[in-house]
């Protein structure tokens, strides 16, 4: 959850480019007692083209599961669509676009090195899932 926006509500703008693009404040919780971590996929399914891959965060401690806007992520993060490493927020062409934050409780900690793309996070997570859970903001432009 994350007290920026509720599921399926509006993502607020200084979560977006046209405010301060910086990560919502994200709080995890019922993480499965046998996850030994946490993988992050945000992605747009509404994009033009393809999905649009927001942001790839892994290796997030089940321990202290909180993300927050005002803290430097210090977990590998991977490339988004606009092959840049890190969080990209909603920016859509125009309309309302749907942006997912689909987190997974990992069995492992994953050996990817940062920058790494979502297909290869995906093959990484796949077999370690032991939980999962998604948030759905909207974003309009």
């Amino acid at each position: 959850m994350s007290p920026a926006f509720e599921h399926g509500g509006t993502i607020p703008r200084d979560y977006s480019c046209d405010g301060g693009n910086t990560v919502p404040v994200l709080k995890i919780s019922d993480v499965p007692k046998n996850a030994k971590s946490l993988a992050l996929i945000m992605e747009d399914p509404d994009a033009p083209i393809r999905t649009f891959v927001h942001w790839l965060v892994w290796n997030i401690s089940p321990l202290n599961p909180t993300l927050s806007r005002k803290e430097v992520i210090m977990y590998p993060q991977g490339k988004n669509s606009a092959e840049k490493t890190g969080y990209l927020g909603p920016c859509p062409p125009h309309g309302t676009h749907r942006y997912f934050f689909k987190l997974y409780a990992l069995d492992t900690t994953l050996t990817l090195q940062p920058g790494a793309r979502k297909h290869h996070l995906e093959q990484a997570i796949s077999g370690h899932v032991v939980g999962e859970t998604e948030l759905m903001g909207t974003y309009t432009r």
